[in-house]
């Protein structure tokens, strides 16, 4: 656990001379683990970034640093404490290490205003497989490129980022609706599809999060939809603009609510209402359980009948939970190779499946294989050539590096559908600053020709601090 920059260096140039896999974790969790963990058969030293979480903000320059391990929590209420009117564009959930999470891209409440993260990052700090602390001058224009959107663990161990600033008014408004099957929802969401994901004013992300519940008043078993969304600018605005494009959600002034813009983050973090700012600092996440995850994007609206099948699907399992994002605005003007993040034009919203349990091997096999079913159903309904996926909600079943070594030609399994057409650019980035490959895990990026490592075969190499192999809830 480094207390300081030298001490990154000084792992990174002893793991390579003695022949060590690294791993990176910068604090918060980790789709699957591979963090911490290890399928590929090579020992490996964890590198936990949590002490090195300090914040720097400067509101004259519109900019703010932050180190590996700062959550994005931290960086928020850094902000806020220097700036009512400032904000910055990221994750959702508070407890995310803000090193890993704006390498996958950093999206959140307010992508459709200011788009990503990573389109928000003006500067880094990394430790390049040499022990060498680089910064944009000094890595050039191609590494900077990769590393804001190619996910983490293929090209250094990101020590801090330098991220730009954006303009938040004083007052906010958020709601949360929440529909039901027998109230309507397949119509409601199709209308949602249709005008409300994509298309609204670029001040409003109206996001919907899909859930077991059940029908008002009684025990029956349903599927209930919260629609949960932050509006940048006041209550009476949010309204007006609701009552012309998505009337049919019926949004009342009562469902609304008004605040700053910090106070939003603890809302639309899943907080209860009424808590302090403060909780902020505390960096952990809200729940504690297993859980599988897979991600897809809509291109096209699907029909009442696939929305339908959905719910068939869904009503078989006990404890799930599906988000949409939407998209559109400022996500449809970022060109798909301006970052290895691509998934932009032409995208309605995003789709997170999360299977969760709460019993470690117990229910793991049967909550795996009900949402690879339900994987397999949508995909008439989502993207195609490559069908994508988002890489911070990282997915093995999508293939992996094998036994110390990576191909090319296998990685296009997994690299297509995180990178698209930017793939082929990620390898010829990693083959001119990686060639040995050094950084890697099991969907790292490849270079265009690997060493061979003697690996020991089935043996799966393992590290975790808490007292089980734990994951957090789908963020």
């Amino acid at each position: 656990m480094p207390l300081d920059e030298s001490h990154v260096q000084a792992a990174v140039v002893c793991a390579k001379k003695l022949g060590i896999q690294l791993r990176v974790r910068s604090g918060g969790h980790d789709y699957e683990g591979v963090s911490y963990a290890s399928e590929m058969g090579d020992p490996f030293v964890v590198i936990d970034m949590s002490k090195l979480r300090s914040v720097i903000v400067d509101i004259d320059d519109n900019s703010a640093w932050a180190e590996a391990g700062a959550t994005t929590g931290e960086l928020y209420y850094r902000i806020s404490e220097q700036s009512k009117v400032h904000g910055f564009p990221a994750g959702l959930c508070t407890s995310l290490g803000i090193g890993g999470h704006i390498t996958g891209g950093a999206y959140g409440s307010m992508m459709r205003k200011y788009g990503l993260g990573v389109d928000n990052v003006i500067d880094v700090r990394l430790v390049d497989p040499n022990g060498k602390i680089l910064d944009r001058a000094s890595m050039g224009e191609d590494l900077f490129w990769a590393v804001r959107g190619a996910g983490g663990g293929s090209f250094g161990v990101i020590l801090a980022w330098k991220v730009k600033l954006v303009p938040v008014p004083e007052t906010v408004t958020t709601f949360t609706v929440v529909k039901t099957l027998n109230q309507g929802l397949t119509k409601l969401l199709t209308k949602w599809q249709q005008v409300a994901a994509d298309k609204l004013d670029e001040n409003l992300f109206i996001r919907v999060e899909i859930m077991p519940g059940t029908v008002p008043n009684t025990t029956q078993k349903t599927v209930q939809a919260l629609f949960n969304a932050l509006y940048l600018g006041s209550a009476n605005q949010l309204l007006r603009s609701m009552a012309q494009t998505f009337p049919e959600l019926g949004l009342t002034k009562k469902d609304c609510n008004e605040m700053s813009w910090i106070e939003s983050v603890v809302y639309i973090g899943g907080y209860p209402t009424g808590t302090s700012i403060d909780v902020l600092l505390q960096a952990k996440p809200l729940f504690r359980n297993y859980f599988k995850a897979k991600s897809d994007f809509v291109r096209e609206p699907i029909p009442e009948a696939g929305l339908e099948g959905l719910w068939k699907k869904l009503m078989e399992a006990e404890s799930y939970i599906m988000i949409w994002n939407p998209y559109g605005g400022m996500m449809s003007r970022v060109p798909e190779s301006d970052t290895p993040f691509p998934h932009r034009k032409g995208t309605i919203y995003k789709i997170q499946y999360v299977a969760t349990w709460m019993d470690g091997e117990v229910s793991a096999k049967s909550s795996m294989a009900w949402i690879r079913d339900l994987y397999q159903f949508m995909e008439p309904y989502v993207s195609k050539n490559p069908r994508e996926a988002y890489v911070n909600y990282r997915d093995l079943d999508l293939g992996m590096n094998k036994d110390g070594n990576t191909n090319v030609n296998e990685a296009r399994a997994w690299g297509l559908k995180y990178y698209k057409n930017n793939f082929d650019r990620l390898v010829k980035i990693k083959t001119k600053f990686d060639p040995e490959n050094f950084f890697r895990h099991e969907q790292s990026i490849p270079p265009l020709s690997s060493p061979n490592r003697k690996t020991k075969k089935g043996k799966k190499f393992h590290y975790h601090k808490l007292g089980k192999h734990h994951k957090g809830k789908g963020c």
